[in-house]
């Protein structure tokens, strides 16, 4: 998972009937690394004894994709995890990711952030984060101090979401660590204009830069002075020439040969 789970933590599921209610889903506690196609849950998202039955999921894993699998079939793939970059995203009093290059830019308007993080993804967690998904073209929710999950039709199209995901929330957060402003005006996910580069905690505790912000008298149209949000023809592009089904065409069978 190119260090994007954490060993026996975090989890993926795919739906493997009609209505999205059966999945396929990895065992608990089961290093990522170990894991085969035949080691592989496959359980009901109706049936109410799921974790008192030998092999039971992770509780925490079976409350979050269980409900949604059970509200959202039109969700088939979700890959949820505690990946570095889009934890730390995740962890800022503003979690919108701008569209400051051409990953990032990929996710404009496509994500949904829950701001209500109520510890471990037991039932009741699970459907509340379900309930925040009914909108097909969002596939990606930033969990709020907790981590990601993505979600696509097919194992191949939700890991490469999840792995440009991580790739955008890196290029973001080091952008902030410069310590350095972009241009004003540059749109969030949710239409508002966004902030200058400087963040604070979901505690309010302000978090320091890893650098510090230019002194200089360099002009403001010098490069790398802002960062400027990228055009919509770059993103159209970026977008169409960006789906790479060749680079996860080794994961399509995993699932199958289960």
């Amino acid at each position: 998972m190119l260090y994007r789970h954490e060993a026996v933590a975090n989890h993926f599921s795919l739906a493997v009937n009609e209505d999205g209610t059966q999945f396929l889903m990895n065992p608990n506690q089961v290093h990522f690394s170990r894991i085969r196609a035949s080691d592989l849950l496959l359980l009901d998202a109706n049936d109410p004894d799921t974790l008192s039955l030998p092999g039971a999921p992770d509780p925490s894993a079976w409350g979050l994709h269980g409900s949604v699998h059970r509200r959202c079939p039109h969700h088939r793939c979700l890959m949820h995890v505690h990946s570095v970059f889009a934890t730390v995203l995740a962890s800022l009093e503003d979690s919108n990711m701008p569209p400051i290059d051409q990953n990032t830019a990929t996710f404009y308007n496509r994500y949904v952030i829950d701001e209500e993080f109520g510890g471990l993804a037991f039932e009741n967690e699970g459907e509340r984060c379900a309930s925040m998904l009914g909108d097909p073209k969002k596939k990606v929710m930033i969990m709020g101090n907790h981590g990601v999950l993505v979600m696509g039709d097919t194992v191949a199209e939700t890991f490469n979401r999840l792995y440009y995901f991580e790739r955008a929330a890196e290029t973001y957060i080091r952008a902030l660590q410069t310590g350095a402003g972009r241009s004003s005006g540059a749109p969030t996910s949710s239409g508002s204009s966004a902030s200058p580069l400087t963040h604070a905690g979901r505690s309010g505790v302000p978090m320091p830069a890893l650098s510090s912000p230019r002194t200089t008298s360099t002009p403001a149209t010098a490069p790398g002075r802002h960062l400027a949000v990228v055009s919509r023809r770059v993103v159209a592009d970026h977008v169409r020439i960006n789906c790479l089904p060749h680079s996860c065409a080794g994961l399509r069978g995993v699932f199958a040969a289960a």
